[in-house]
C-alpha cells in the first residue's frame, strides 16, 4: 500500500512510525531507506506525537469494536472491511472540513486517455437490456 501512495503522490522526506515490532525489522527500515524516505521513531510512551493513529484508534474502539461481538475470523474481517470503506468514503472527517478522506475511486493503473480512431464513433452503443 505504502509503494502505491508513495507512487500516487511522491516519497515523503519521513516515514512516522511507533516503535512496535512492525517497524523494527530491519527489512521495513531497508525498504524505507531504498525509497529515498527517513525513520522518524516515535518515543516510546508518548502517544501524543501520534495524534492521527490515537483519534483512529479512538474511532475504530468507540464506533466498531465495543459495539461488535466477532463469532469468526471471517466475520470480523468482513465488518471491519465495511466499516474502513465506511470510514475512507462515506464518513466525514472534521479535519478535512467534514469530507470523506477518499470520497472517489482512484483506478489502479490509472487509464490513459486513448484517442479514438477513426473507424469509431465519438457515440457509445446503447447497453443491451435482457
Amino acid at each position: 500500500m505504502l509503494s502505491d501512495l508513495f507512487i500516487l503522490r511522491g516519497v515523503p522526506g519521513h516515514v512516522r512510525s511507533d516503535n512496535g515490532p512492525e517497524f523494527i525489522a530491519k527489512a521495513v527500515r531497508d525498504w524505507i531507506t531504498a525509497v529515498g524516505a527517513r525513520t522518524a521513531f516515535i518515543e516510546p510512551g508518548s502517544p501524543w506525537e501520534n495524534g492521527y493513529c490515537e483519534s483512529f484508534n479512538s474511532k475504530f474502539r468507540d464506533e466498531l469494536l465495543n459495539g461488535e461481538i466477532f463469532y469468526s475470523l471471517a466475520e470480523a474481517r468482513i465488518v471491519i472491511e465495511s466499516w474502513r470503506c465506511h470510514y475512507n468514503t462515506k464518513r466525514p472527517h472534521s479535519s478535512l472540513g467534514y469530507q470523506p478522506p477518499a470520497p472517489a475511486a482512484v483506478p489502479w493503473p490509472a487509464a490513459l486517455p486513448q484517442a479514438a480512431s477513426p473507424a469509431t464513433s465519438d457515440v457509445a452503443p446503447k447497453p443491451t437490456v435482457h
